[in-house]
Protein backbone atom coordinates (compact mmCIF):
# COMPACT_ATOMS: atom_id res chain seq x y z
CA UNK A 1 0.00 0.00 0.00
CA UNK A 2 1.34 3.41 -0.94
CA UNK A 3 2.27 5.56 2.06
CA UNK A 4 0.38 8.80 2.70
CA UNK A 5 3.60 10.38 4.00
CA UNK A 6 5.22 12.70 1.45
CA UNK A 7 8.69 12.74 2.94
CA UNK A 8 10.78 12.15 6.05
CA UNK A 9 13.81 14.42 6.47
CA UNK A 10 16.48 14.81 9.17
CA UNK A 11 16.23 17.83 11.45
CA UNK A 12 19.00 20.42 11.76
CA UNK A 13 19.17 23.89 13.29
CA UNK A 14 16.66 25.20 10.74
CA UNK A 15 13.72 22.96 10.00
CA UNK A 16 12.13 22.83 6.53
CA UNK A 17 8.49 23.94 6.53
CA UNK A 18 5.62 24.30 4.05
CA UNK A 19 3.72 27.39 2.90
CA UNK A 20 2.50 29.50 4.75
CA UNK A 21 5.51 28.90 7.03
CA UNK A 22 8.95 29.95 5.78
CA UNK A 23 11.10 27.93 8.20
CA UNK A 24 11.55 27.05 11.86
CA UNK A 25 14.72 27.83 13.79
CA UNK A 26 15.35 25.46 16.71
CA UNK A 27 17.61 26.40 19.61
CA UNK A 28 18.42 23.87 22.31
CA UNK A 29 21.34 25.13 24.36
CA UNK A 30 22.50 24.13 27.81
CA UNK A 31 24.23 27.35 28.82
CA UNK A 32 26.57 27.42 31.82
CA UNK A 33 25.87 29.35 35.00
CA UNK A 34 25.46 33.10 34.51
CA UNK A 35 27.46 35.92 36.08
CA UNK A 36 26.29 39.30 37.40
CA UNK A 37 26.01 40.60 33.82
CA UNK A 38 23.79 37.63 32.84
CA UNK A 39 26.61 36.41 30.59
CA UNK A 40 28.06 32.88 30.61
CA UNK A 41 30.35 32.18 33.55
CA UNK A 42 32.78 30.56 31.14
CA UNK A 43 35.85 31.24 29.04
CA UNK A 44 34.71 32.42 25.57
CA UNK A 45 38.07 31.77 23.90
CA UNK A 46 37.84 29.48 20.89
CA UNK A 47 34.49 30.89 19.86
CA UNK A 48 33.87 33.12 16.86
CA UNK A 49 32.30 35.90 18.92
CA UNK A 50 29.61 37.70 16.96
CA UNK A 51 29.05 34.63 14.77
CA UNK A 52 29.19 31.64 17.11
CA UNK A 53 27.09 28.70 15.94
CA UNK A 54 29.71 26.04 16.71
CA UNK A 55 27.78 24.24 19.47
CA UNK A 56 30.97 24.11 21.55
CA UNK A 57 30.28 22.57 24.98
CA UNK A 58 26.60 22.24 24.02
CA UNK A 59 25.76 25.91 23.55
CA UNK A 60 26.23 28.93 21.26
CA UNK A 61 26.74 32.65 21.71
CA UNK A 62 25.02 33.22 18.33
CA UNK A 63 25.59 36.89 17.42
CA UNK A 64 26.01 38.06 21.02
CA UNK A 65 29.35 39.39 22.28
CA UNK A 66 28.65 39.09 26.04
CA UNK A 67 25.14 37.70 26.50
CA UNK A 68 24.05 35.01 24.00
CA UNK A 69 21.43 35.98 21.46
CA UNK A 70 20.59 38.08 18.44
CA UNK A 71 21.39 41.81 18.66
CA UNK A 72 19.25 44.41 16.89
CA UNK A 73 18.21 43.32 13.39
CA UNK A 74 15.32 44.19 11.06
CA UNK A 75 12.28 42.23 9.87
CA UNK A 76 9.71 43.12 7.23
CA UNK A 77 6.90 41.34 5.39
CA UNK A 78 6.29 38.32 7.64
CA UNK A 79 5.71 37.22 11.25
CA UNK A 80 7.81 35.57 13.94
CA UNK A 81 6.25 33.17 16.41
CA UNK A 82 8.76 32.67 19.24
CA UNK A 83 7.89 29.66 21.42
CA UNK A 84 10.22 29.52 24.43
CA UNK A 85 9.63 26.34 26.42
CA UNK A 86 12.77 26.67 28.56
CA UNK A 87 14.93 29.71 29.25
CA UNK A 88 14.26 33.42 28.82
CA UNK A 89 14.37 35.95 25.98
CA UNK A 90 14.87 39.70 26.40
CA UNK A 91 13.01 41.56 23.63
CA UNK A 92 13.67 45.21 22.73
CA UNK A 93 12.51 46.93 19.56
CA UNK A 94 12.52 50.09 17.47
CA UNK A 95 8.96 50.93 18.54
CA UNK A 96 10.17 51.34 22.13
CA UNK A 97 8.49 48.10 23.17
CA UNK A 98 10.23 45.54 25.34
CA UNK A 99 9.77 42.37 27.32
CA UNK A 100 11.25 39.37 29.07
CA UNK A 101 9.45 36.12 28.34
CA UNK A 102 10.02 32.38 28.36
CA UNK A 103 9.58 29.20 30.40
CA UNK A 104 6.49 28.31 28.37
CA UNK A 105 5.54 31.70 26.91
CA UNK A 106 5.08 32.56 23.24
CA UNK A 107 5.57 35.95 21.57
CA UNK A 108 3.70 36.51 18.29
CA UNK A 109 5.23 39.40 16.36
CA UNK A 110 3.86 40.69 13.07
CA UNK A 111 6.76 42.57 11.49
CA UNK A 112 4.55 43.84 8.66
CA UNK A 113 5.82 47.17 7.38
CA UNK A 114 9.04 46.90 9.32
CA UNK A 115 10.53 46.67 12.81
CA UNK A 116 14.00 46.29 14.28
CA UNK A 117 14.32 44.16 17.38
CA UNK A 118 16.84 42.28 19.49
CA UNK A 119 16.46 38.89 21.15
CA UNK A 120 19.00 38.26 23.88
CA UNK A 121 19.14 35.25 26.21
CA UNK A 122 19.89 36.45 29.78
CA UNK A 123 21.43 33.77 31.99
CA UNK A 124 19.81 34.57 35.33
CA UNK A 125 20.75 31.38 37.16
CA UNK A 126 24.18 31.77 38.77
CA UNK A 127 24.30 28.39 40.55
CA UNK A 128 22.97 25.98 37.92
CA UNK A 129 23.09 25.64 34.16
CA UNK A 130 20.65 27.71 32.08
CA UNK A 131 18.82 25.56 29.54
CA UNK A 132 17.22 27.10 26.45
CA UNK A 133 14.59 25.30 24.34
CA UNK A 134 13.27 27.75 21.78
CA UNK A 135 11.42 27.49 18.47
CA UNK A 136 11.09 30.49 16.18
CA UNK A 137 8.68 30.11 13.30
CA UNK A 138 8.70 32.48 10.36
CA UNK A 139 5.11 32.74 9.11
CA UNK A 140 4.59 34.51 5.80
CA UNK A 141 2.16 37.37 5.28
CA UNK A 142 0.02 37.65 2.14
CA UNK A 143 0.62 40.56 -0.22
CA UNK A 144 -2.29 42.54 1.25
CA UNK A 145 -0.72 42.43 4.75
CA UNK A 146 2.95 42.95 3.92
CA UNK A 147 2.93 46.56 5.14
CA UNK A 148 0.60 46.46 8.14
CA UNK A 149 1.82 48.19 11.30
CA UNK A 150 4.30 46.16 13.33
CA UNK A 151 2.81 44.65 16.48
CA UNK A 152 3.55 41.94 19.03
CA UNK A 153 1.28 39.98 21.32
CA UNK A 154 2.25 37.96 24.37
CA UNK A 155 0.78 34.53 24.97
CA UNK A 156 1.74 33.81 28.56
CA UNK A 157 2.26 30.19 29.55
CA UNK A 158 -0.50 30.35 32.16
CA UNK A 159 -3.04 31.34 29.47
CA UNK A 160 -2.15 28.96 26.63
CA UNK A 161 -4.70 26.11 26.36
CA UNK A 162 -3.49 22.55 26.94
CA UNK A 163 -5.61 19.53 26.00
CA UNK A 164 -4.89 16.15 27.57
CA UNK A 165 -6.19 12.96 25.98
CA UNK A 166 -5.93 9.32 27.09
CA UNK A 167 -5.69 6.27 24.87
CA UNK A 168 -7.40 2.95 25.50
CA UNK A 169 -4.68 2.01 27.99
CA UNK A 170 -5.06 5.24 29.96
CA UNK A 171 -1.75 6.66 28.67
CA UNK A 172 -1.72 10.42 28.17
CA UNK A 173 -0.75 12.76 25.37
CA UNK A 174 -0.90 16.54 25.84
CA UNK A 175 -1.45 19.15 23.14
CA UNK A 176 -0.36 22.75 23.81
CA UNK A 177 -2.39 24.87 21.39
CA UNK A 178 -0.37 27.90 20.25
CA UNK A 179 -2.59 28.43 17.19
CA UNK A 180 -5.65 26.74 15.75
CA UNK A 181 -8.08 24.31 17.36
CA UNK A 182 -7.91 20.78 18.76
CA UNK A 183 -10.77 18.79 20.32
CA UNK A 184 -12.96 21.93 20.08
CA UNK A 185 -10.44 23.90 22.20
CA UNK A 186 -9.37 27.10 20.45
CA UNK A 187 -6.04 28.84 20.91
CA UNK A 188 -5.61 32.40 22.11
CA UNK A 189 -6.06 34.94 19.34
CA UNK A 190 -2.84 35.65 17.41
CA UNK A 191 -1.64 39.16 16.57
CA UNK A 192 -4.58 41.02 14.93
CA UNK A 193 -3.14 41.33 11.40
CA UNK A 194 -1.72 37.82 11.37
CA UNK A 195 -2.40 35.40 8.54
CA UNK A 196 -3.52 33.07 11.32
CA UNK A 197 -6.18 35.55 12.50
CA UNK A 198 -8.42 34.40 9.62
CA UNK A 199 -9.91 31.00 10.59
CA UNK A 200 -10.10 30.10 6.89
CA UNK A 201 -6.27 30.03 6.86
CA UNK A 202 -6.49 26.87 9.02
CA UNK A 203 -3.17 27.74 10.71
CA UNK A 204 -2.33 25.32 13.50
CA UNK A 205 0.71 25.31 15.80
CA UNK A 206 0.74 22.63 18.51
CA UNK A 207 3.35 21.28 20.89
CA UNK A 208 2.65 17.61 21.58
CA UNK A 209 4.05 15.51 24.46
CA UNK A 210 3.34 11.76 24.36
CA UNK A 211 3.88 9.40 27.29
CA UNK A 212 5.95 6.25 26.68
CA UNK A 213 3.91 3.64 24.82
CA UNK A 214 0.94 5.95 24.27
CA UNK A 215 -1.15 6.22 21.12
CA UNK A 216 -2.71 9.43 19.77
CA UNK A 217 -4.36 10.64 16.57
CA UNK A 218 -3.81 13.73 14.45
CA UNK A 219 -7.29 14.65 13.19
CA UNK A 220 -8.23 15.01 9.56
CA UNK A 221 -8.12 18.50 8.07
CA UNK A 222 -9.96 20.30 5.23
CA UNK A 223 -8.68 20.09 1.69
CA UNK A 224 -5.73 22.26 0.66
CA UNK A 225 -4.24 22.20 4.16
CA UNK A 226 -0.56 21.18 4.40
CA UNK A 227 0.82 19.56 7.53
CA UNK A 228 4.23 18.78 9.02
CA UNK A 229 5.14 16.91 12.20
CA UNK A 230 8.58 17.54 13.72
CA UNK A 231 9.67 14.69 16.02
CA UNK A 232 12.47 16.38 17.93
CA UNK A 233 12.81 14.30 21.10
CA UNK A 234 12.11 10.68 21.97
CA UNK A 235 13.04 7.24 20.69
CA UNK A 236 10.81 6.21 17.79
CA UNK A 237 7.20 6.28 16.66
CA UNK A 238 5.04 4.24 14.33
CA UNK A 239 3.02 6.30 11.83
CA UNK A 240 1.27 5.10 8.69
CA UNK A 241 2.86 1.66 9.21
CA UNK A 242 6.36 3.15 9.20
CA UNK A 243 8.86 3.29 12.05
CA UNK A 244 10.39 6.76 12.35
CA UNK A 245 13.29 7.60 14.68
CA UNK A 246 13.62 10.91 16.54
CA UNK A 247 15.01 14.09 14.92
CA UNK A 248 12.89 13.79 11.81
CA UNK A 249 10.53 16.11 9.93
CA UNK A 250 7.51 14.20 8.64
CA UNK A 251 5.55 15.82 5.82
CA UNK A 252 2.01 14.41 5.88
CA UNK A 253 0.66 13.74 2.43
CA UNK A 254 -3.12 13.86 2.70
CA UNK A 255 -5.95 15.29 4.77
CA UNK A 256 -6.94 12.09 6.59
CA UNK A 257 -6.30 11.34 10.26
CA UNK A 258 -3.01 9.75 11.34
CA UNK A 259 -2.66 7.31 14.23
CA UNK A 260 0.70 7.56 15.98
CA UNK A 261 2.08 4.95 18.37
CA UNK A 262 4.91 6.18 20.59
CA UNK A 263 7.92 4.08 21.56
CA UNK A 264 9.40 3.46 24.99
CA UNK A 265 10.51 7.04 25.76
CA UNK A 266 8.54 10.23 26.28
CA UNK A 267 8.23 11.93 22.90
CA UNK A 268 7.99 15.60 21.94
CA UNK A 269 6.70 17.05 18.67
CA UNK A 270 6.00 20.37 16.98
CA UNK A 271 3.00 20.18 14.64
CA UNK A 272 2.31 22.79 11.93
CA UNK A 273 -0.57 23.14 9.51
CA UNK A 274 -2.03 25.82 7.26
CA UNK A 275 -3.50 26.67 3.90
CA UNK A 276 -0.76 27.86 1.52
CA UNK A 277 -0.74 31.55 0.66
CA UNK A 278 0.35 30.56 -2.86
CA UNK A 279 2.13 33.82 -3.66
CA UNK A 280 5.63 34.31 -4.94
CA UNK A 281 8.16 34.53 -2.10
CA UNK A 282 11.27 36.65 -2.58
CA UNK A 283 13.48 36.66 0.49
CA UNK A 284 16.60 38.68 1.19
CA UNK A 285 17.74 37.86 4.72
CA UNK A 286 15.16 39.34 7.11
CA UNK A 287 13.02 40.85 4.32
CA UNK A 288 10.28 38.71 2.74
CA UNK A 289 8.33 40.27 -0.12
CA UNK A 290 6.71 39.28 -3.44
CA UNK A 291 9.21 40.72 -5.94
CA UNK A 292 12.83 41.80 -6.30
CA UNK A 293 11.72 45.40 -6.65
CA UNK A 294 9.86 45.22 -3.34
CA UNK A 295 12.98 43.78 -1.70
CA UNK A 296 15.06 46.68 -3.02
CA UNK A 297 12.46 49.12 -1.70
CA UNK A 298 12.42 47.40 1.70
CA UNK A 299 16.21 47.50 2.02
CA UNK A 300 16.23 51.16 0.95
CA UNK A 301 13.55 52.03 3.51
CA UNK A 302 15.50 50.34 6.30
CA UNK A 303 18.67 52.17 5.32
CA UNK A 304 16.82 55.51 5.43
CA UNK A 305 14.68 55.03 8.53
CA UNK A 306 16.06 52.10 10.54
CA UNK A 307 12.34 51.33 10.95
CA UNK A 308 12.06 54.05 13.56
CA UNK A 309 15.60 54.01 14.93
CA UNK A 310 17.04 52.27 17.97
CA UNK A 311 15.96 53.83 21.30
CA UNK A 312 18.06 51.54 23.51
CA UNK A 313 21.60 52.11 24.77
CA UNK A 314 22.99 49.00 23.08
CA UNK A 315 22.09 46.80 20.14
CA UNK A 316 22.51 43.93 22.65
CA UNK A 317 20.22 45.45 25.25
CA UNK A 318 19.23 43.24 28.19
CA UNK A 319 16.81 44.19 30.94
CA UNK A 320 17.59 44.56 34.61
CA UNK A 321 18.59 41.32 36.29
CA UNK A 322 15.86 41.75 38.91
CA UNK A 323 13.04 41.86 36.36
CA UNK A 324 10.64 38.96 36.03
CA UNK A 325 8.55 38.15 32.97
CA UNK A 326 6.97 41.29 31.58
CA UNK A 327 6.00 43.13 28.41
CA UNK A 328 5.82 46.83 27.59
CA UNK A 329 3.95 47.44 24.34
CA UNK A 330 4.39 50.32 21.91
CA UNK A 331 1.08 51.83 23.08
CA UNK A 332 2.30 51.90 26.68
CA UNK A 333 0.38 48.84 27.87
CA UNK A 334 2.31 46.96 30.57
CA UNK A 335 1.99 43.29 31.46
CA UNK A 336 3.76 41.67 34.42
CA UNK A 337 3.86 37.95 35.21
Amino acid sequence: MKSAIKSIQPLGAQWPTQDPFLFCAFHNDVFPEGNQEMAPKANLSGRNIGQDFSGKDGWNMYHGSKVPGFPAHPHKGFETVSIVEKGLVDHSDSLGAAGRFGNGDTQWMTAGGGVMHSEMFPLLNETEKNEMLFFQLWLNLPRAKKNVAAHFKMMWNEQIPIVTIKDNNGLETTFKIIAGEFEKVRSLAPAPDSYAADPDSEVGIWLIKANPGSTFTLPEVPSNVDRSLFFYSGEQIEIDEQIVAENKAIVLGDQSSYRIKNGDKEAHFLYLQGKPINEKVVQHGPFVMNSNQEIQEAVGEFQRTQFGGWPWGSHEHVHDKSKGRFAIHADGKIENK
